[in-house]
């Protein structure tokens, strides 16, 4: 075969291979051994217990065990101190009785054999810790772990640096280092003080504070729990000359460029320890390359680059650098990334038929590339039996026509000058026919929309072929939308409801052929349909989060809440429900995100929800007077807590201690973000500030107040406001104004000058000065006239400035004058319109006000109704010479006069004057009666109306039948007389209900009906009357009858018992001979008798 054709072979070879891992031998059919369970490479044993090598293993036949130390055979029944665990290959070696660890070290393998081959271990390093020996020698030398050395103090001038050694012994693996004190408190340590890799503590520069007298290194040996602990160090720091800074210069490493090897997989440290004062600060870069964020930590202040899991990429050159103030000093690692084997892939089992073909690999990498070595149940492959099926290509061992004879174990070595790896496949020749593994009758449910894997694991030799069906056996599952695994299982990529139901697989080879049936159901998704909200509350109030869930009826859902995260406080406030959590009595500790999560066995949903907890704003602190001015200063404080709430604004308040001690009263607002506000102030207060924050929930607590700041006195900035005149009298005139409070006075001694003068006339300003007022009474004025007025304010330091004047007028008259050529037009019933002249304006002495017309109903002109109405009034505006007055009743006489109105009062009246209003509707009825005389006849009275509003011309009367339908009988009408109060109608229907409206007529027309409505009563020919009995005659006379025929019975029963003649009682009384006296029976109506 040519070399290309050997590819295509290895090449088919693999891929048969990898078709066959899913395959697991079942444990009833023989099969070479397989190692399950081993100890580690690398064993280091505590000498104070047992040392136990585990060696596991499975096979058909069950494997026998040996042991080889150091590459010969490890003979155990020689040594009563090694025994073999039963069915097992675990080694227990007791060193319990003191014999040395020593004589057990050395590289076990362990080899389990049955008659198909043998599979063989790691090898097995066994060490004990070096901490034992070296404590060992010590102890006998007559020394501890760590000698008694005395060290002298180190005197170090501040500001230089100092390294404390702590040299720990060896231990492996090796010791944990760490400084404390005499009192066990770990050593503060600092960007100035650190650690190093090796133990030392390294001092960048001493300061004073450096100086103590118990700097103790501890070494903790991890494997055996162990410490010790090294003598004190004592360091005592002086300052006996300047202190001079300098440049940074390494402490660690030395030189400008180290170099590191690390193995991939492990853990690189590169540190870089700088002195220099001030302390420099370190900084890490790589060359050509990122350092890789994922796998890096700066560590020690920065000091130490720790890269985890190493790879090949992490090689390259690595920079650290010192820098202060005064200079930088760079150090280069160079960093060379090497590689012990790993697997690519490992050798997996084979299971072949007879006669067919396939082949174990064995890929590994590593840096250098590892050396593959065969071997075949433990022995090199060239040193085995030859097998005629088996050809061996580089890192691949390909078999043809393989017989039953050629089952073995395969061992892959894989080695490197960094390590090894030792691997076991075996090959096992089998000819069965197909089993199902996977449990019948299996359920699987899923989700809709998820992906659905139905298992199907098989087991036969040669490989059984997998098909699958659904519902029935009619046709093979193929192609969209199934996916079909080498292992045999079928997967639906998208599950919807049609694809739940009844799953066959069936396996088969040319040996047989086995089924299995499972089921699928799919599911409806579990969703939150109400997710929680967003919520902004108060605190110590309540709040609520909903998490409403849909899911499928077969499922049963698990809802539970986590806060930020982690689990909800074990608090009785916080109350979990089905579908909701709420949280009572808020605090700020309860802020956080809350998520709903809801979980079945197949799916899960959550939501998530912000709780802010707001309050008002804490009170600001701090309150601070600057630039103080006559009249101003700048106030500054600091805002206290928002409660996630942000500050609107800020209230300034101000208490005056001088005038108005212990009120506050508001000053100025500022926007939320300053916390300055310059103040503008009144002279002659004595302040002290307060400010309040406000937000969206309230206003805080006033702040403290601050130092009392006083402003000096001055003359007054204004004068009073609202300056008027008026009179209360003809002759006077009262002026007032409204006084300045304490804060516009400015001062002490404050008055008012308070001016005035008569318009449009020559003469001087009258005034006069008053305090503690804010009115003043000229009397002796002219009636109605006007004054020019001024006030002004005058205190002990000046005057305010000039004021300027108002005008008022002196005190109104009565008006003398009375309207004339008064005048009414009827319009109608109701209605009438009054004119008349305007009075001269001389006469009016005062400011018209207006004219009134007084009016009143003096009877009404029907003759059944004459009573008298009150009288009424109606103003009208000043330049109006008529009016209308709209509530006049019909057919009555009135009166009239007007006067005209200053603001003092009325003037004297007009003449009077009368009128007659026409006739009108009259009102309703005052009263309607029904009453049915028959079944088909009713009588119906009235009474006239109590407004008649004219003369009566007749009545209407309009009725119909009614019935709960909405149909009405026909409409009848009825004119009748004015004089008449009664009506019979006839001919109407029996038992059914009426309506009947009443309405009035004058000449005008008519008025409102009164409506009534009534029954007519049954027919008698249909309905029996109801009698009242106990009123009968032939009743009365049956009742006499029977109460004379008792009384004629009662008579005779008394004759004959006065005759002694025998009747019930006396019977009784002759049976018994019984002297005492016998009770009346009631059911004999009989009485007792004494004898």
């Amino acid at each position: 075969m040519d070399r290309s054709g050997d590819a295509r072979l290895v090449l088919l070879l693999l891929f048969m291979s990898h078709m066959t891992t899913a395959l697991e031998v079942p444990l009833d059919l023989p099969q070479p051994p397989t190692i399950t369970h081993q100890s580690p490479k690398d064993y280091i044993v505590d000498p104070r217990e047992n040392i136990v090598i585990y060696c596991e293993a499975k096979g058909k036949p069950h494997p026998s065990f040996s042991w080889t130390r150091n590459g010969t055979h490890f003979d155990i029944e020689k040594d009563p101190k090694v025994i073999m665990k039963p069915h097992t290959g675990t080694l227990v070696i007791d060193i319990s009785g003191g014999e040395k660890t020593e004589a057990y070290e050395g590289i076990y393998q362990c080899a389990a054999h049955n008659q198909l081959g043998t599979a063989v271990s790691s090898h097995i390093h066994i060490r004990q810790s070096n901490v034992f020996s070296v404590l060992r020698e010590l102890i006998l030398a007559g020394s501890p772990l760590w000698s008694k050395e005395r060290f002298s103090p180190i005197v170090a001038q501040k500001g230089q640096s100092l390294v404390l050694h702590c040299r720990p012994p060896a231990g492996l693996p090796p010791p944990i280092v760490f400084w404390m004190d005499n009192n066990f408190q770990r050593l503060p340590q600092s960007r100035r003080v650190s650690q190093g890799l090796n133990g030392d503590l390294y001092f960048s520069n001493v300061q004073m504070e450096d100086s103590r007298n118990n700097y103790i290194c501890y070494a903790r040996f991890p494997h055996t729990q162990t410490i010790q602990q090294k003598q004190p160090i004592s360091v005592h720091v002086t300052e006996h000359k300047p202190i001079e800074e300098r440049a940074p210069v390494f402490m660690v490493p030395s030189g400008s460029l180290s170099s590191e090897l690390v193995l991939r997989g492990e853990t690189l440290e590169m540190e870089c320890i700088a002195d220099g004062l001030p302390t420099p600060a370190v900084s890490w870069s790589k060359r050509s390359g990122e350092i890789p964020s994922a796998r890096a930590s700066f560590l020690n202040y920065n000091k130490t680059l720790r890269i985890t899991d190493v790879s090949e990429a992490d090689a390259g050159e690595y920079q650290c650098r010192a820098t202060n103030t005064h200079g930088s000093v760079h150090h280069t690692y160079r960093v060379t990334v090497r590689a012990a084997p790993y697997w690519i892939s490992a050798p997996k089992n084979l299971v072949l038929a007879p006669l067919e073909t396939g082949a174990i690999s064995c890929l590994a990498g590593g840096n250098p590339k590892p050396t593959i070595h065969w071997s075949v149940n433990g022995l090199p492959i060239n040193d085995a039996p030859k097998d005629p099926s088996r050809r061996v290509e580089n890192d691949t061992i390909i078999f043809s026509a393989v017989q039953t004879g050629s089952s073995a174990v395969y061992q892959c070595n894989a080695t490197n000058q960094y390590g090894d790896l030792l691997y076991n496949a075996f090959v096992n020749v089998l000819a069965e026919p197909p089993r199902v593994l996977t449990p019948s009758d299996k359920v699987y449910q899923v989700i809709v929309n998820k992906p659905a894997l139905l298992e199907c694991v098989s087991f036969g030799s040669p490989v059984p072929t997998i098909t699958w069906f659904k519902d029935s056996r009619s046709s093979m599952l193929d192609g969209d939308p199934y996916v079909f695994h080498d292992s045999g299982a079928l997967e639906i990529p998208v599950s919807q409801g049609s694809n739940s139901g009844k799953y066959t697989c069936v396996a088969r080879n040319n040996l047989g052929i086995s089924e299995n049936h499972v089921y699928l159901e799919v599911k409806e998704p579990t969703r939150i349909l109400r997710p929680p909200e967003y919520r902004v509350v108060q605190r110590n109030a309540d709040v609520l989060f909903e998490c409403k869930v849909k899911h499928d009826p077969s499922l049963v859902p698990t809802v539970s809440w986590r806060r930020d995260n982690g689990e909800l406080p074990y608090d009785e406030r916080f109350r979990v429900e089905a579908d909701s959590l709420t949280i009572s009595d808020v605090s700020e500790s309860d802020a956080g995100v809350y998520t709903c999560m809801v979980n079945t066995t197949l799916d899960q949903d959550s939501a998530s929800a912000q709780l802010t907890v707001v309050e008002q704003p804490d009170a600001p602190t701090d309150l601070e007077l600057t630039d103080p001015g006559a009249r101003s200063v700048q106030l500054t404080w600091t805002p206290g807590d928002e409660h996630n709430s942000p500050t609107k604004k800020f209230l300034i308040q101000y208490e005056d201690a001088l005038h108005q001690s212990g009120v506050w009263l508001n000053l100025t607002e500022v926007p939320g973000s300053r916390t300055t506000a310059h103040l503008k102030l009144s002279p002659y207060v004595h302040y002290s500030f307060r400010v309040l924050a406000l937000n969206d929930v309230g206003y805080s607590r006033p702040s403290r107040a601050s130092r009392q700041y006083r402003t000096s006195p001055a003359a007054p900035d204004e004068n009073p406001s609202e300056v008027k005149g008026h009179g209360t009298e003809h002759n006077n005139l009262v002026i007032t104004w409204k006084p300045l409070t304490p804060l516009q006075a400015n001062g002490p001694g404050l008055q008012y000058k308070v001016m005035w003068r008569q318009q449009e006339v020559e003469q001087d300003w009258s005034f006069v000065t008053v305090a503690n007022v804010s009115r003043f009474v000229v009397s002796g004025t002219p009636t109605f006239v006007p004054y020019e007025l001024k006030v002004q304010a005058i205190n002990d330091y000046g005057h305010a400035p000039k004021p300027s004047a108002v005008i008022g007028h002196s005190g109104e008259d009565f008006p003398s004058a009375a309207p004339e050529a008064v005048q009414v037009l009827v319009l109608n019933s109701t209605e009438a319109e009054v004119s008349w002249t305007h009075v001269p304006q001389r006469s009016v002495r005062g400011r018209l006000q207006g004219y009134r017309v007084h009016y009143r109903r003096e009877r009404s002109l029907h003759r059944h109704n004459s009573h008298h109405a009150e009288q009424r009034s109606k103003t009208f505006s000043t330049g109006s010479s008529s009016g209308r007055l709209t509530d006049l009743q019909p057919y009555s006489l009135y009166s009239l006069h007007i006067t005209a109105l200053s603001g003092r009062g009325e003037g004297p009246a007009s003449n009077t004057h009368r009128f007659q209003t026409p006739e009108g509707v009259p009102g309703a009825p005052a009263s309607l009666r029904v009453s049915a005389a028959d079944p088909e006849s009713v009588l119906l009275e009235w009474s006239p109306p109590h407004q008649r509003n004219g003369r009566l011309t007749g009545y209407t009367l309009r009725y119909h039948a009614v019935s709960s339908s909405s149909d009405a009988g026909e409409l009848q009408e009825l004119e009748l007389p004015a004089n008449h109060s009664s009506v019979f109608l006839h001919s109407l229907q029996h038992s059914t209900r009426y309506r009947f409206s009443l309405s009035a007529r004058t000449a005008r027309g008519s008025g409102p009906p009164l409506t009534q409505e009534t029954l007519t009563v049954l027919d008698r020919a249909l309905v029996s009357p109801q009698v009242d009995i106990a009123t009968q005659g032939w009743f009365i006379g049956l009742m006499s009858a029977i109460a004379l025929l008792i009384l004629i019975l009662l008579i005779i029963c008394f004759i004959k018992r006065n005759k002694g003649g025998k009747y019930p009682v006396k019977e009784k009384e002759d049976a018994h001979g019984d002297p005492e006296i016998q009770p009346m029976k009631e059911d004999d109506m009989t009485f007792g008798e004494y004898r």
